[in-house]
């Protein structure tokens, strides 16, 4: 072989093994996810009320976080950029494969609009009529007695015979019971009833449990009726949001005042406003879409809790120390209520 020869095929060994590491470095899936600063959409594009459309100029918004898998060019870019986290792929998933994550996205969703429309009605004082369904089953725990049949999407109807009309109630009832007895519970999969008798676990030093993530199956019935479309969006985060959105449609009350106002938080049956992840991608997310209002869900912080919070800080901590690097002229206004939000709008300019 000639000498020009091997020089080519040389050249071409090393082109070649520059293709193979740049398609690596952009194709291959790493176990890890990226998050990132999502969109901030107006909720005027959600919420439909016959007869009582949203004439504010201002606007609601509901705030996301992007959610990436990992890539090796990503991952370096993320360990650069001080507002992208990295996460382990199970503490994102919960160890679920992407269809049933999405699923459990879904059920959240589900649970958080009509918690939403439940809470702006009674605020409005409307008729609602709440049909309590059970508990959706999300994720059931590895050590669970119940894992080989429990499933996610199944919905517990009742246990030992009960069935109660919150999430709260069966909690309750079952902490009550003594860690390895017997709990006899009630479910529905695929429109068909089963029921399943296990020993339930310890799940802190004072309470048994079955071992499950879960959250509220409910249907909620309106006059109006409220149509809510999220679209791909998914989590229980957008509850206070929403809970706004349709509170101004339905009162006709001029909330917003020509304000862009986003924010995020859960919403439980009495109101309450719960805190969420990612709140730091979700101040930056709003303030790129103009919000100068941003309510953040608000908790005493204590040295306990704050041993469990993301990055050590509460919600409404993280996200005020985050407007002020990312999203200047933004105010953050902490609310652990519904009502709270409310008081603000009406006094504030």
């Amino acid at each position: 072989m000639k000498r020009e020869d091997k020089k080519i095929l040389r050249w071409m060994g090393v082109v070649f093994a520059l293709i193979v590491f740049v398609g690596w470095a952009l194709f291959w899936p790493l176990n890890s996810y990226i998050e990132a600063p999502g969109s901030a959409t107006n909720l005027r594009s959600f919420v439909s009320i016959k007869n009582y459309p949203d004439k504010g100029k201002g606007s609601f918004m509901i705030t996301s976080v992007g959610l990436q898998q990992a890539r090796p060019v990503t991952y370096v870019m993320a360990k650069m950029i001080p507002y992208l986290s990295i996460e382990d792929a199970d503490d994102v998933t919960g160890g679920e494969n992407g269809a049933t994550f999405d699923r459990v996205q879904k059920f959240y969703m589900n649970s958080s609009i009509n918690e939403a429309i439940a809470v702006a009605f009674k605020k409005a004082h409307r008729d609602v009529k709440e049909n309590y369904l059970g508990i959706y089953v999300l994720q059931v725990q590895d050590s669970s007695k119940f894992k080989n049949a429990l499933k996610v999407g199944d919905t517990i109807t009742k246990v030992n015979g009960r069935h109660f009309n919150t999430a709260q109630g069966y909690q309750k009832y079952i902490g009550k019971q003594k860690a390895g007895s017997n709990l006899t519970v009630t479910y529905i999969r695929n429109g068909k009833t089963h029921s399943t008798t296990h020993k339930l676990m310890q799940l802190t030093k004072d309470r048994a449990g079955i071992g499950i993530i879960l959250t509220n199956n409910m249907t909620v019935n309106t006059s109006p009726k409220v149509k809510v479309d999220p679209g791909q969006l998914g989590g229980p985060s957008g509850g206070l949001m929403f809970s706004l959105q349709i509170y101004e449609q339905i009162t006709g009350q001029d909330l917003q005042k020509g304000r862009q106002i986003a924010g995020t938080g859960t919403i439980d049956a009495d109101g309450q406003v719960g805190e969420i992840g990612g709140i730091d991608k979700k101040v930056i997310a709003a303030h790129r879409a103009g919000a100068k209002i941003f309510f953040a869900p608000y908790v005493k912080p204590s040295k306990l809790l704050l041993k469990y919070e993301e990055g050590h800080q509460t919600n409404y901590q993280l996200a005020k120390k985050t407007a002020k690097k990312y999203a200047p002229g933004m105010k953050v206004v902490p609310v652990t209520s519904f009502d709270d939000a409310v008081k603000y709008l009406k006094s504030s300019k």
